[in-house]
């Protein structure tokens, strides 16, 4: 029994490690993009959008790390277009958000249509190197936290980030370009929820398919929520949101008498009580979702 629950602990680890990668990567780059001042709830659509460039980009060279590299650009320029929407056209950013998510949704499904003449998903493409069953985009997901920390806490360029977040106006009279900084946190944020798409498409299953990524951009948003904007409190929650989710899996294996709808929902449960802040108290950047006077 003992040696049965030993088991059971190691695969729930390593599973919720695998959940909370993608996740993370999202969660990073949401917490850039919402420290600089723009809200972001299109990350649902870059990570759509860089899981299917990242597959098709394997497919179509052979090589998983040049569709990693597509996925990276190809969720970089719909950052840039957010960016153009939210920071340069002044357009409602929860608006521009939701046209993100629904091009990932509609664009990815009308393309493997016509690439692959076959609904649902992608052929089986080549996928990135693992190492006992983790992937190696993994390790780098943990490590961008303490990255993203030092950036905004111990640079000049992170600490104009935040400037430009909590009063754009103030940060603009000392000379601080506010649209140059959120254009580029708008960008990045872009390319690391990518990272989290092709994690799923060419790091877990190598092979993409119709709304793979399912909420977890939303959940990601949620996670920046309730880890209070800072990235190790987007670290706690992912971790808690990529344990709800690795929880499922391991229940419906080993065929415990829970209720599998209540499983299923659980991540979704959590994301809807950080949303809500019934749990704890978010303080979010003053000027989150402010246009700054020279946009």
């Amino acid at each position: 029994m003992e040696h049965l629950q030993s088991i059971f602990v190691v695969a729930l680890l390593a599973a919720t490690v695998r959940s909370t990668a993608p996740l993370l990567f999202a969660a990073m780059g949401g917490l850039l993009s919402e420290r600089s001042g723009v809200m972001n709830i299109g990350l649902e659509g870059f990570m759509l959008l860089g899981a299917f460039a990242a597959a098709a980009g394997s497919y179509f060279t052979g090589q998983p790390w040049l569709g990693l590299v597509v996925a990276v650009i190809v969720s970089a320029v719909a950052g840039a277009v957010y960016a153009v929407w939210a920071i340069s056209l002044r357009a409602d950013q929860i608006v521009a958000g939701t046209a993100i998510n629904l091009l990932g949704v509609g664009l990815t499904a009308f393309l493997v249509q016509r690439i692959w003449n076959q609904a649902g998903g992608s052929p089986t493409v080549a996928g990135l190197p693992s190492f006992g069953g983790i992937s190696i985009l993994v390790p780098v997901s943990f490590l961008l936290v303490p990255v993203v920390w030092w950036t905004l806490a111990r640079t000049k360029a992170g600490l104009r980030v935040m400037a430009s977040g909590e009063s754009p106006t103030a940060a603009e009279s000392v000379g601080i370009d506010v649209p140059r900084y959120r254009y580029a946190c708008v960008i990045t944020a872009g390319a690391l929820a990518g990272l989290g798409g092709a994690y799923l498409s060419i790091g877990d299953l190598s092979q993409f398919t119709t709304n793979m990524t399912a909420g977890r951009g939303f959940i990601a948003l949620a996670a920046v929520i309730f880890g209070n904007w800072t990235p190790l409190g987007a670290l706690g929650a992912t971790l808690l949101f990529g344990f709800a989710q690795a929880l499922r899996f391991q229940v419906q294996a080993l065929g415990w008498p829970i209720p599998q709808e209540l499983i299923i929902a659980l991540p979704y449960l959590l994301t809807l009580v950080a949303i809500t802040g019934l749990v704890g108290h978010s303080t979010p950047p003053a000027g989150l979702g402010r246009h700054a006077t020279a946009d």
